[in-house]
């Protein structure tokens, strides 16, 4: 699938003025049985693309709820290679969306740019976005991404200057995150004002999809976003939802959750 199917489907969303979904779970947590089960529930409940989050030891654009999941996945041995392979699992599954490996370099750069890059592509895996790595810095992995179809997909803030919004848009595949905030994830109760205009600032550069992302956790977050955004993540939502759920009604409630967020509310951009 590649780069190519999430600008597909996302821009299937745009055409259909819906705003996307693309949550986001930590793998491993709570525990890998866990994820097996989750990742299917959230594309039954119509995520657009699903990132996996690499658990990591030093995650700096982690909030608390991602840094406690990271945590205990880590506490039970799970690892980069371990995420490829729930990759393979979930495929062999009959998983179709997406999947995105959200994680930070230092693992990428231990087990090898190319051959890392070609055992994800080998197992379903579409696109990274890695928190750490500055456009400036990017090119082996993005080029070696392209070489195999998957994308490395930029993160803008709000204090991104419009050079650096061009030059990240210029290698841009899939589609391009903008973070609300310049600050970590984690649930928000109000979205900062400056939202539109980095997302304004990145469509001069782009026709790509642009999703928002870290703060969002409400449907009024989704419907104050819809108008000039084409989809959106969630991160430390959705892993609440599944810590507060007992085991045997997590994946109803992830779905319940992640229908809500959307509803039937179509765009007016």
């Amino acid at each position: 699938m590649g780069w190519r199917e999430i600008e597909e489907r996302l821009d299937q969303r745009r055409r259909q003025g819906v705003v996307g979904l693309i949550p986001f779970l930590t793998v491993g947590f709570p525990d890998m049985a866990a994820t097996m089960e989750l990742v299917p529930a959230l594309e039954e409940a119509g995520a657009d693309v699903i990132e996996l989050g690499v658990p990591f030891s030093d995650p700096l654009a982690d909030g608390v709820t991602i840094q406690r999941a990271s945590f205990q996945a880590l506490q039970q041995g799970v690892t980069l290679e371990s995420c490829l392979e729930t990759c393979s699992s979930l495929r062999r599954q009959g998983v179709r969306v997406p999947l995105v490996l959200f994680g930070y370099y230092n693992p990428i750069l231990s087990y090898g740019i190319e051959p890392f890059v070609q055992r994800a592509a080998a197992v379903g895996v579409d696109g990274f976005i890695v928190a750490d790595l500055p456009g400036e810095e990017a090119t082996p992995f993005t080029q070696a991404c392209e070489g195999r179809g998957l994308c490395n997909i930029p993160l803008l803030a709000p204090t991104s200057t419009e050079e650096r919004v061009a030059r990240a848009c210029a290698s841009a595949r899939g589609f391009v995150y903008c973070v609300s905030v310049t600050g970590v994830t984690g649930a928000r109760s109000d979205l900062p004002s400056e939202v539109p205009d980095l997302v304004s600032m990145v469509r001069r550069h782009t026709s790509l999809p642009i999703a928002v992302g870290f703060g969002i956790s409400r449907r009024e977050h989704v419907e104050s976003l819809e108008a000039y955004t084409d989809a959106v993540a969630v991160g430390s939502a959705i892993i609440d939802v599944v810590a507060a759920a007992p085991p045997a009604h997590r994946a109803a409630r992830l779905r319940e959750f992640l229908s809500g967020l959307r509803g039937a509310a179509t765009s007016t951009r």
